[in-house]
């Protein structure tokens, strides 16, 4: 989850333990933030003070993710060293310390904690959930995998089981059982978990759009709004099924309203494209100069917008050197299959065709069915003078989206 306030808020805010009757009720991590503040008031110094300190800084960390206000993450850490002061070591603080650098998109130190924690307890189902999550992201994929295996083989059907499941599934290309996983996730989720059924709501939804079910998507979308009203992450997958139906506008229009909700670098990107396929160059010129500027001040940090910031010089600004540069430094940090993605598309721009077909084959070896990634694969190996290889990637990507932008011609078999 990306950055939504640029200031860190250092102190944990009070919240009011009533609400006037004209606000919105509270969210499942404000009630358990309000929770956790009056348990710690109530509780003597030590051991179990330390307890209410590691259950607040969880609160916050599940409240930044409701409200992509990653200033939460900061208040979750400093609730994590205050509870560490009470009981040096105490396992609950240290394992929300790891989703915080998870949430924060410190996968490296993030990867090393949890290895630490999962030596300490190996049985610990969040422990090996946080391992997948960081292998993933770094592109670990056999130990990510080794480690949703213990988790299934721990308690088969917990939800961390079950969504880790889902998303390595996905990467390896099976759209089916991903969506098998994921919805049978959503079964076991309580109702008044609000915010965890949005968010997995809005992951079948992308599901269904990922393997070309645009109405079931949709219409799981809408779903997730209801349950969680104004949830950023569904409004971001809402704007991609309006783009899939062609209603560009009203995709620009929720992509604003999703910046307003999360103003993260990236989504100024998206606001971009949006704008631009609805006509509206001088609004998509704006939105991709906020873009530019916000994702090159935090550029060099792991919580960055660098995998669009190489598509947007490649495809917009046409500045193909400053998109290699960056896409080299990203790939030393990174090896998942989206910045291998990037690094090619980079590349492939630059006319190091070889060596960019090279490095997308290696993300297309794990299995992924990503549109947008079969497209650029197949366009690479159109430049090489592969034409059955760009025929068959650019027809796979035209059967999964057929609303981007691929020439019937070349996904033509040869």
């Amino acid at each position: 989850m990306k950055r939504t306030t640029l200031g860190f808020l250092l102190a944990v805010a009070l919240l009011p333990a009533l609400h006037a009757a004209d606000l919105p009720d509270p969210s499942p991590a404000e009630r358990a933030i309000a929770l956790a503040q009056a348990r710690i008031e109530r509780t003597p110094p030590g051991a179990a003070l330390a307890e209410a300190h590691a259950a607040l800084a969880l609160a916050l960390a599940r409240r930044a993710r409701e409200s992509a206000d990653t200033a939460f993450y900061e208040q979750a850490l400093a609730s994590v060293a205050t509870a560490l002061r009470q009981d040096p070591g105490n396992f609950a603080a240290e394992r929300t310390r790891v989703w915080v650098l998870l949430g924060q998109h410190q996968y490296a130190s993030a990867l090393e904690a949890a290895r630490v924690l999962n030596k300490r307890v190996p049985d610990d189902l969040m422990t090996y959930a946080m391992l997948v999550d960081a292998c993933a992201e770094l592109g670990r994929y056999e130990e990510a995998e080794t480690a949703a295996q213990w988790l299934l083989d721990l308690r088969p059907g917990s939800i961390p089981a079950l969504t880790r499941g889902a998303y390595l599934r996905e990467l390896f290309g099976d759209t089916e059982g991903a969506l098998e996983l994921m919805t049978q996730a959503l079964r076991g989720m309580r109702a008044s978990e609000t915010e965890d059924r949005a968010w997995t709501l809005t992951q079948i939804s992308h599901l269904h759009l990922a393997a070309g079910r645009v109405e079931p998507a949709a219409r799981l979308a809408d779903e997730a709004l209801r349950a969680f009203p104004g949830y950023h992450y569904a409004l971001a997958q809402r704007a991609k099924v309006e783009t899939a139906r062609g209603e560009h506008a009203a995709a620009a229009a929720t992509l604003r309203e999703h910046v307003r909700a999360a103003p993260h670098p990236e989504n100024h990107y998206y606001l971009g494209l949006a704008l631009r396929r609805a006509g509206d160059a001088a609004a998509a010129e704006r939105a991709f100069t906020d873009f530019e500027q916000a994702a090159r001040a935090e550029s060099a940090g792991w919580d960055n917008a660098n995998r669009e910031l190489i598509f947007y010089y490649v495809d917009v600004a046409k500045r193909p050197a400053e998109a290699l540069e960056l896409a080299t430094r990203e790939a030393a940090r990174r090896q998942d299959v989206f910045t291998l993605d990037a690094q090619a598309w980079a590349l492939h721009a630059n006319g190091r065709h070889a060596e960019a077909r090279a490095v997308i084959d290696r993300a297309l070896a794990l299995g992924v069915q990503d549109a947008s990634l079969l497209r650029h694969a197949g366009l690479i190996a159109q430049a090489q003078g592969d034409a059955a290889a760009a025929a068959r990637w650019l027809a796979q990507a035209r059967a999964l989206a057929p609303w981007l932008d691929v020439p019937a011609e070349l996904a033509a078999v040869p």
